[in-house]
């Protein structure tokens, strides 16, 4: 039997609650939620922490980054954790260490804590998330799991648009920072309560071995990749970023020799190399890595151009970006009802409407409607990534569900992070001279993003079924 083979999908690896409940999506869901809320609420808070807590510019660096960082590195160790003591356990461990260090970030006294309790919390969402996935894959199968993804798709979504104006909501009430962390602390409170009672039981994937060496290594290579790319804009992209950005290159270059090392040993490897053979895994890296890459800029930008140059509050500005997060829930929900080959075909003609929206974009640069317009054709072309995590996850056997999530969100993360370096970087760089030339290259970077997010999807949407052997 060939390695594709293996991966495809075996009526034994099915969990015995194959049609679940829909109680235990919603937990899941409003958990993953709080965490990419928490990504952005925080962003439109930090001038009155800076007043309060009299934060330098590094320690508002490490406030805002540091729960990103955290959370990018520990991903696929997460989705490991929850691969070896079991999904419910690492779910509820990562929400209850979540709720903990948000109540005390909202707390804090000073910015140091604050910022500890931060780095807290991205490691306590890196060991909630991948569950989250992971849960979907193992408990819903077939049409049940194309809707459990649209809705894990509005959510990721719809969490973002939701986390900006929501902290302008919040301030404008005179509630002060605090409150930005204290009104997620009794909502998750009450999840680690239901959770405890509704989450399935499981003891994971029944596979032992941490991999402590790709664990070092790969979050070696991750964490240099990642800290200059989310602290280098602020600092002037100074040389010690442009040399750990190097070394990242051979630390991954080291995490691949380590992985084939421990295989060729009969170990279980950090992220297995079968996982990455399935059939579409590595188109659907390619098309969740740049899909990614122009929504995490184009929010950034976005906020930058509309509360910037446009002088519109954070609240007013996140509601303009509302009809974009509906169009890609919509289009996320709708898709499983589709036939089954038309799905497959509306994936690329989902980049097909996102790019030139994209170019659109910097047309509609004034505002009002034409830019509310141009948002929501962008939401609706990317609302497709559902399909996309559906399709390339399809041909995983279900006992590297784990495996599979830890590596698709980990590709999303570093794409987000990526878009916004670059071409959030160029956009800066272009606004301080002329804003017009600034919205116009933003907007065709992001253009050619999706461009290759679409190409990437052709491969993905062309790949067969493999035949049992």
């Amino acid at each position: 039997m060939t390695q594709t083979a293996d991966m495809s999908p075996r009526a034994a690896t099915k969990p015995k609650r194959a049609d679940s409940s829909g109680l235990l999506l919603t937990i899941i869901l409003v958990g993953q939620f709080l965490a990419i809320l928490n990504v952005n609420i925080v962003n439109v808070a930090t001038p009155t922490i800076e007043a309060d807590l009299h934060s330098s510019g590094a320690g508002l660096q490490m406030i805002v980054a540091g729960y990103t960082i955290v959370y990018a590195v520990l991903l696929i160790t997460g989705a490991r954790v929850g691969d070896l003591f079991g999904y419910r356990r690492a779910f509820l461990t990562g929400l209850a260490l979540f709720t903990v260090t948000t109540l005390g970030a909202g707390l804090a006294p000073s910015t140091g804590l604050l910022i500890a309790f931060r780095l807290a919390q991205g490691a306590g969402a890196a060991l909630m998330m991948p569950q989250v996935m992971t849960l979907i894959q193992r408990n819903y199968h077939g049409a049940a799991r194309g809707r459990a993804l649209g809705l894990w798709s509005a959510v990721v979504s719809g969490g973002i648009v939701v986390g900006q104006a929501l902290g302008g909501i919040l301030l404008g009430l005179g509630s002060g920072w605090r409150v930005v962390f204290l009104v997620l602390v009794p909502i998750g409170a009450l999840l680690l309560a239901v959770g405890m009672r509704v989450l399935p039981r499981d003891e994971g994937g029944g596979r032992t071995g941490l991999d402590p060496l790709g664990l070092v290594t790969l979050s070696a290579a991750v964490l240099l990749f990642v800290v200059p790319l989310v602290l280098g804009r602020n600092l002037g992209w100074p040389l010690w970023g442009w040399i750990c950005m190097g070394l990242s290159v051979v630390a991954f270059a080291l995490f691949v020799r380590v992985e084939r090392w421990v295989t060729a040993r009969g170990g279980r490897p950090l992220v297995d190399a079968r996982v990455l053979r399935a059939p579409g895994m590595r188109p659907g890296l390619g098309v969740l890595l740049f899909g990614p890459a122009t929504w995490g800029a184009f929010l950034f930008t976005s906020a930058l151009h509309l509360q910037g140059e446009l002088h519109l509050s954070p609240l007013a500005s996140g509601m303009m970006l509302v009809p974009c997060a509906l169009a890609f829930a919509v289009v996320g929900l709708a898709w499983p009802r589709l036939p089954g080959p038309l799905q497959r075909r509306l994936v690329p003609f989902g980049y097909v409407v996102a790019a030139p929206a994209y170019f659109g974009l910097g047309l509609a640069a004034g505002g009002g409607v034409p830019y509310a317009l141009m948002s929501a054709l962008i939401g609706a072309g990317l609302g497709v990534q559902v399909a996309v995590t559906n399709i390339a996850t399809q041909h995983v056997d279900d006992a590297y569900a784990a495996d599979a999530s830890g590596a698709l969100l980990t590709v999303m993360q570093l794409g987000q992070v990526i878009g916004v370096a670059t071409v959030g970087t160029l956009f800066i760089s272009l606004s301080q001279g002329h804003s017009a030339s600034a919205s116009m290259t933003t907007a065709l970077a992001l253009a050619v993003l999706a461009v290759l997010a679409g190409l990437s999807s052709i491969f993905l949407v062309r790949t067969r079924t493999p035949q049992p052997a």
